[in-house]
This record gives structure tokens, C-alpha cells and sequence, in this order.
């Protein structure tokens, strides 16, 4: 890969991994609620799992749903459910009692899982895969998958720290009681492209 191509890529990878999305929500509510080390396995659950879903959509997994159509129709209904029941999740969070943290943040292989409905990862992966791996091999695959495992931990993680940080201000039941609506009420929204697509 030339590397104006791998520069632009790791543009690409940052840029689609920083701004907001069902991941950065979900990670900016989990550290507000769960605090920065428990979100941890939140955050590589989705660095590995994404990174893992861009090799097999790119080794020929898209080639499936393409030869199924109505399988895009089902991962949209699959997509918004879960989506909607972790909206619910995060809306009902409530503030720690005597000490106890309520609820549990989402674990490693639950977020890793999440990537396969989440409709950013989609778009991402398959972006990425069909701009940036233009020769089609497996070793433009991996380098895609690399890139974006270099580049994406680092940049979910301001949004665990982000939400961690904000936790500081959210020790008013009231407070994080809105936060979390607010957060369920975005990851709602971020469903709008997939639900009435442009």
C-alpha cells in the first residue's frame, strides 16, 4: 500500500473512530456510570471485535449476505432490537448504592458480538475495505483490520475517560438520571440512517 494510501487510511480510521457513534456512546455512558478500568474490557471487546470483523467481512462473509439479500433486512431488524434494548439498558442505569456499583458494564465478548449489529461498524468496515484494500487480498485485508486495531483503542478511550470524567458531575441522582436518557436518547438517534436511509 503506497503510502499516501496508508496515511489516508489512518485519517479514515480516526476520524470514523472518534466521532459519535453507538460504540463512543455507549463507552462515553458506560465510564460515567461504571468508571474507567471496569469499562476496559468494554473498549477492547470492541477494538478486537472490530478489528476481527473487518478480516471476515473482507475474507468473503459479504459474499454471503449478498448472496442472500433478505439477510440485510434481518440484520437490520436484529440491529435495531438490540440496539433499542441497550438504549433501555443505559436509560434505566441508576446511581451506585451503598458503594455497590448498579448494574454491569457490557463485557469484553458482549461488545466484541455488538460489532456484527452495530450499522457504524458496517459502514466503516465495509468503506474501509472497499476504498483502502482496493487489490482485494487477504494482506489489504489484514492491513486494513491493523490499522484500525492501532488506531481505534486509542480513540474510543477519550470517551470512557470523557464519560468518567463527567461522572464527577453527574453524583446528583437527578442528574445522571438525565445523562443516562440522554444517552439512550442519542444511541436512539443514531439509528435514523439505518431506519430512513438518504
Amino acid at each position: 500500500m503506497p503510502f499516501e494510501t496508508l496515511s489516508a487510511l489512518v485519517v479514515f480510521a480516526f476520524v470514523s473512530s472518534v466521532t459519535p457513534g453507538p460504540n463512543n456512546l455507549m463507552l462515553m455512558a458506560s465510564g460515567a456510570n461504571f468508571g474507567f478500568s471496569r469499562s476496559v474490557p468494554h473498549m477492547l471487546g470492541i477494538a478486537i471485535g472490530f478489528t476481527l470483523m473487518i478480516v471476515a467481512v473482507g475474507a468473503g462473509l459479504i459474499q454471503m449476505f449478498d448472496a442472500w439479500p433478505p439477510s440485510y433486512t434481518v440484520l437490520k431488524i436484529f440491529s435495531v432490537t438490540y440496539m433499542t434494548w441497550l438504549a433501555w439498558k443505559i436509560a434505566r442505569a441508576g446511581p451506585a448504592k451503598s458503594g455497590e456499583a448498579q448494574g454491569t458494564p457490557m463485557t469484553f465478548l458482549q461488545a466484541a458480538a455488538f460489532q456484527w449489529v452495530n450499522p457504524k461498524a458496517w459502514a466503516m468496515a465495509l468503506t474501509a475495505l472497499s476504498v483502502y484494500a482496493t487489490d482485494a487480498t487477504l494482506v489489504a485485508f489484514g492491513l486494513v483490520a491493523l490499522v484500525f486495531g492501532l488506531v481505534n483503542l486509542p480513540s474510543i478511550t477519550l470517551w470512557a475517560v470523557l464519560g468518567q470524567q463527567m461522572a464527577r458531575i453527574l453524583t446528583n441522582p437527578l442528574r445522571l438520571r438525565v445523562f443516562n436518557w440522554t444517552m439512550a436518547a442519542l444511541l436512539m438517534a443514531s439509528l435514523i440512517p439505518v431506519l430512513w436511509p438518504v
